[in-house]
């Protein structure tokens, strides 16, 4: 029994490394895919965490199931496609460690899964299920997708959703933003960036665009900002939280680190999400923060998740970032 379920993108990040003795960029292998980046972090805090998803039965397909087993992610719930190959991503890196993607799925193994190929039994034993919207921007695991959100919902399970924008995955920016607020009407706890924030609520003003989302029945919002820190908004209140002053060197998965951390704190907590207070939500964001500054201190994703110990020697020995 798996307390934390991710569903969605299994992927391979090329992301680049050094250079050649010609000067050439030289790229990386990385496991990645925000669900599962989120599953993974889970695990590593110690909460039992599955994946549901597909990829091909290809070297790349295989190498992420071995991954995900190596860190004690269950993929009872992972299928080995013979007919679609594993989604690729090509990543590439600013000065500030900020990044964009090339992908190549056309259609990616991630895109084929049919709910009659889900177990609904994993479902049925988990406390948190999470969801992203490049779940929603292809078919049939849009409708797939659609399907298991309506039944963990009306099962009583807690929805977690990051609309990670990508913008090259959708047909166009209007079926981005269409998709991304699909996704909104599920969810009990959503994390954005301030671009997702504006493009799923149309609001440029933070406080004002978290709580058109808590109106819309959202319990917990977070917004990350990156250097920035994020905000934290409930019913209970809205705030900002400065984030810790590390060394950036790639972002890749730091956000997915962040919720990771947050959603280790509320399936810890063992209460309803109603019964958390903003204080608690704080702590557990502050702790997020740390998280997802490791994370970004190293490259790649999965491979620079932290554990407990080192998020807890960064809250004690970095100070907070100045803004």
């Amino acid at each position: 029994m798996c307390d934390f379920l991710s569903l969605g993108e299994l992927l391979i990040d090329f992301t680049p490394s050094n250079l050649s003795t010609k000067n050439r960029y030289l790229f990386e292998r990385n496991p990645g895919g925000a669900p599962a980046n989120v599953a993974v972090q889970l695990s590593i805090l110690g909460v039992s965490s599955g994946f549901i998803g597909k990829v091909g039965n290809d070297d790349f397909g295989r190498f992420l199931k071995n991954t995900l087993d190596s860190f004690n992610v269950s993929t009872e719930g992972l299928i080995l496609d013979d007919d679609f190959l594993t989604t690729l991503a090509f990543v590439h890196l600013d000065k500030s460690g900020d990044r964009s993607f090339t992908f190549y799925r056309n259609p990616g193994a991630d895109t084929q899964l049919r709910y009659q190929e889900v177990d609904f039994d994993l479902i049925n034993k988990c406390k948190i299920l999470h969801f992203g919207s490049l779940s929603l921007s292809a078919e049939p695991i849009r409708t797939t997708t659609i399907k298991i959100l309506e039944y963990a919902k009306s099962t009583g399970k807690i929805i977690s959703y990051d609309p990670n924008w990508r913008p090259p995955l959708w047909p166009s920016r209007e079926d981005g933003v269409e998709g991304m607020k699909l996704g909104l009407k599920y969810c009990d706890i959503i994390k954005v960036s301030n671009d997702e924030l504006m493009m799923t609520t149309g609001c440029e003003n933070y406080e004002a665009g978290i709580s058109k989302l808590l109106n819309m029945g959202i319990q917990i919002v977070l917004v990350t900002l990156g250097p920035n820190g994020c905000y934290v908004g409930s019913r209970d209140g809205i705030a900002h939280l400065n984030t810790y002053d590390v060394n950036i060197v790639d972002t890749t998965g730091s956000g997915d680190s962040f919720l990771g951390s947050f959603l280790y704190k509320v399936i810890s907590n063992h209460k309803q999400l109603k019964e958390i207070s903003f204080n608690k939500l704080m702590e557990y964001a502050d702790f997020s923060n740390a998280a997802g500054a490791l994370c970004a201190s190293k490259t790649g994703s999965i491979p620079s998740l932290p554990n407990i110990d080192a998020i807890h020697k960064c809250i004690e020995r970095f100070p907070k970032k100045k803004i």
